[in-house]
């Protein structure tokens, strides 16, 4: 059956196809540029004024999607498919393979925000999804295609989150999944999440660029399944957390939404699901948005920064294993997204990132080393006057504290940010005493001081 709702196009030369022509190569074969997901209501539709006259109706899905969470069925209790008229991807909701990801929450930063000087910092935590990161949006919406279209199998190249994501929807589904992941770095809190979870799981001796060119090989050859970020049914779900964004906040627009930058598909999601609800009436304005690499893998950063205007890809080299990537895929739909919206691209340092972190966990609120970025990069956004003090600031954290609790303790044993005197009040090592209720008072005694 043909799928009506929706094509691809091509984000270079507006070429579209049918969904069906599509299963391995993500790719317009003469651009070689991504395709997004067009719907008949998208700006950009070639049906647009057909569409117009059919645009999904604002107010009166805000008042379903609110409706749907006293529901108990399982794609209402889903933050992502909670708002299905938005991303009609299948043929039938029935086949949605959900695990209740989304709907995760939008904490308030005092803190943070005093050590930069703004009235209002707020941090959207999609670490808190099933397992653990905000790759879990995009998972379900692509495994869901897979699912729908009779795929078996389903494979991924992954620096620790996706492999994770993609493992846990596959056993969901019922399918099988097979992941290549760089030797040697990755967090192991995320390798055993794709090993518990059953999934294939390949350590291969190159970096995640070379991953990326072993996996097309095998899915261009095979009947397997790509759920890379390549896949444009991913952004489609990571998407959603912006319509989470502007519900959480009673529909008022943040000024400016910051996000890590690894393989770029995620500030390119935000970029579209705030695009497409102002088109269609639910905001009168769309956020900036900006995006925070780490130092050693920052070809995004350099090309924002050289006069060429040459996306270079690096070796990249980054404890921050989530966004440890040189090549990235989506690097031009990040780059459209940023320049349209007024935003930026930053780059920050191991000790920035280390900082950030434990300055993040200070709120109460862990995440992994990548979500870190971004409070590191606001503080230089805000010093370079590019975020006023009155502004609606958003961190995005991407991964929980637990995907990488090596580099954790790390930080409090004194072996990152070493030297570097405004990480010292937020370490926290073990203290080692004897058993004596003295020995322990004492201890009181000299935290109080220091306090």
């Amino acid at each position: 059956m043909a799928i009506r709702s929706h094509q691809l196009r091509c984000i270079a030369n507006d070429a579209r196809i049918s969904p069906e022509e599509i299963a391995s190569d993500f790719r317009d074969p003469e651009t070689r540029e991504l395709y997004e997901v067009e719907y008949p209501w998208s700006e950009s539709s070639q049906a647009a004024g057909a569409g117009a006259r059919n645009l999904p109706n604002a107010s009166a899905l805000r008042h379903l999607w609110a409706e749907r969470r006293d529901s108990t069925l399982p794609i209402d209790q889903s933050g992502v498919w909670r708002y299905r008229e938005l991303l009609p991807i299948l043929q039938d909701d029935a086949h949605a393979v959900t695990l209740r990801e989304g709907n995760t929450p939008l904490y308030d930063l005092p803190r943070c925000a005093k050590l930069l000087g703004l009235d209002f910092l707020l941090a959207k935590h999609q670490g808190l999804n099933p397992t653990g990161s905000f790759k879990d949006t995009g998972m379900t919406a692509a495994l869901s295609v897979a699912a729908e279209r009779g795929y078996q199998w389903v494979a991924c190249a992954s620096t620790g989150n996706t492999s994770a994501a993609m493992a846990a929807y596959a056993a969901r589904a019922g399918l099988r999944s097979i992941v290549f992941i760089p030797e040697g770095k990755i967090a192991w809190g995320k390798l055993s999440q794709s090993m518990d979870y059953g999934a294939l799981t390949v350590q291969l001796k190159t970096d995640f660029d070379g991953c990326v060119k072993m996996l097309a090989e095998l899915v261009r050859r095979n009947p397997i399944y790509l759920l890379n970020s390549v896949n444009p049914y991913r952004l489609e779900g990571q998407k959603t957390p912006a319509i989470e964004i502007c519900e959480q906040l009673d529909w008022q627009v943040p000024d400016h939404v910051i996000v890590p930058g690894g393989n770029l598909a995620n500030g390119s999601a935000l970029g579209k699901g705030f695009a497409e609800l102002k088109h269609l009436g639910f905001i009168h304005r769309v956020p900036k948005i900006s995006v925070i690499q780490a130092e050693g893998a920052n070809p995004l950063f350099q090309w924002f920064t050289n006069a060429e205007k040459m996306l270079r890809p690096v070796t990249a080299d980054t404890r921050a294993t989530a966004i440890r990537i040189g090549n990235p895929a989506s690097w031009r739909k990040a780059a459209r997204v940023i320049e349209a919206t007024g935003g930026w691209c930053e780059s920050v340092s191991e000790q920035e990132i280390a900082l950030a972190k434990a300055q993040i966990g200070a709120e109460g609120i862990g995440c992994e080393p990548a979500s870190a970025v971004t409070l590191a990069g606001a503080k230089k956004l805000v010093a370079a006057g590019r975020i006023d003090v009155g502004e609606r600031v958003v961190l995005l954290l991407t991964g929980h504290t637990l995907k990488d609790p090596e580099y954790t303790i790390d930080f409090h044993k004194d072996l990152l940010a070493t030297g570097m005197a405004e990480a010292n009040p937020y370490r926290k090592p073990p203290l080692v005493l004897e058993a004596e209720e003295s020995a322990v008072l004492r201890a009181l005694e000299a935290e109080m001081a220091r306090a």
